[in-house]
């Protein structure tokens, strides 16, 4: 068993992202049971490289197992074998969940305790393995393999990028859409602005592909990913209502974008329907596998999509101020 912390800003863009990529890794591996922001995971280390491509998450691990009282959380940990899980010292961290159900204080000292019994080594301030307890409903026990750090996706914010435009999605959102889109080796943005979704897919490895209408938005894409190290790019100036005409010869696995809402956005003369509705007709011409894409909340996708012949697999809401709420969608041709 696995688990895995999401965050508690968008949960069930979270949760999907995760659902996304087990199925890369293996169509058997399930969440299995989720506790507030934990999702108990059936699956093995197969999923590592898989989960290792999160954005909206706070880290991932080894599940050991789940105990209904601490009485029984301390009973199991007497009965298995710490030498499997830990290497060199260790520390039992908590994380006290907001559904938290139990009386968990000194928890982390007497688990340590029980470890420490065992004949490991306890390092405080720089352990090799972190015991990871976390209280829900359920008392959690794990070994955390990866802790995603917030610094990391806060210096690919759009104001840290040498092209700089303000109107942009954050890093994490970015790379969760690209994961929702189900990559395996490649994915297009053909309203790629100034590249923040294909920063995030060329950073998990994967070839990407960027549409603009202007060539302003190109050159500073192209700047940006240089600047991330992303060298794998086909970047061209074209209208992303014609797709065709732009990759006449390529059929794509994956598109993740995030088309221009509006009246700070360039919608080259056109009405913002008319628009979605033609970027999604030219998409649906040039791939062969799944869609993640976002829309302002006042325009009806579903329908738009459905006629096209798209299949609307799910869609996530976010309140992002007071002028624009939006879904996140994911669609499959």
């Amino acid at each position: 068993m696995l688990y895995v912390e999401i965050l508690g800003n968008l949960p069930s863009l979270a949760e999907s992202e995760v659902k996304a990529l087990l199925e890369l890794a293996d169509r058997r591996f399930k969440i299995a049971e989720e506790d507030y922001l934990l999702l108990a995971i059936k699956g093995n280390g197969r999923a590592f490289p898989f989960l290792d491509r999160l954005g909206m998450a706070h880290e991932y691990g080894i599940l050991l197992f789940s105990a209904e009282s601490v009485k029984e959380l301390y009973a199991k940990a007497e009965s298995i074998d710490w030498g499997e899980y830990i290497a060199g010292t260790f520390k039992v961290d908590r994380e006290t969940m907001r559904n938290c159900a139990h009386d968990v204080e000194n928890l982390e000292k007497k688990l340590g305790a029980i470890i420490y019994r065992q004949g490991f080594r306890v390092n405080l301030s720089n352990p090799n393995t972190l015991v990871r307890v976390y209280c829900g409903k359920k008392l959690w026990v794990g070994v955390r393999i990866r802790f995603f750090k917030a610094k990391t996706f806060d210096e690919r914010k759009a104001d840290k990028r040498p092209f700089y435009k303000p109107i942009a999605l954050p890093p994490r959102i970015a790379r969760a859409m690209v994961n929702l889109a189900r990559a395996r080796r490649e994915i297009l943005d053909p309203f790629m602005g100034t590249g923040g979704i294909l920063i995030e897919a060329g950073l998990m490895g994967l070839k990407v592909y960027g549409v603009d209408l202007r060539k302003d938005m190109v050159e500073g894409a192209r700047i940006n990913l240089e600047y991330f190290g992303v060298k794998d790019y086909v970047l061209k100036q074209g209208d992303a209502t014609k797709l065709i005409e732009i990759f006449p010869d390529k059929t794509f696995e994956a598109v993740a974008t995030d088309p221009p809402y509006g009246s700070s956005a360039t919608l080259a003369g056109r009405k913002r329907e008319e628009l979605y509705e033609k970027a999604l007709e030219s998409i649906y011409k040039i791939l062969d596998g799944y869609l993640s894409i976002a829309f302002p909340a006042d325009f009806n996708a579903e329908k738009v999509a459905e006629k096209i012949g798209f299949e609307v697999l799910e869609k996530h809401y976010q309140r992002v101020h007071s002028s624009l709420d939006r879904y996140f969608y994911v669609m499959k041709t």
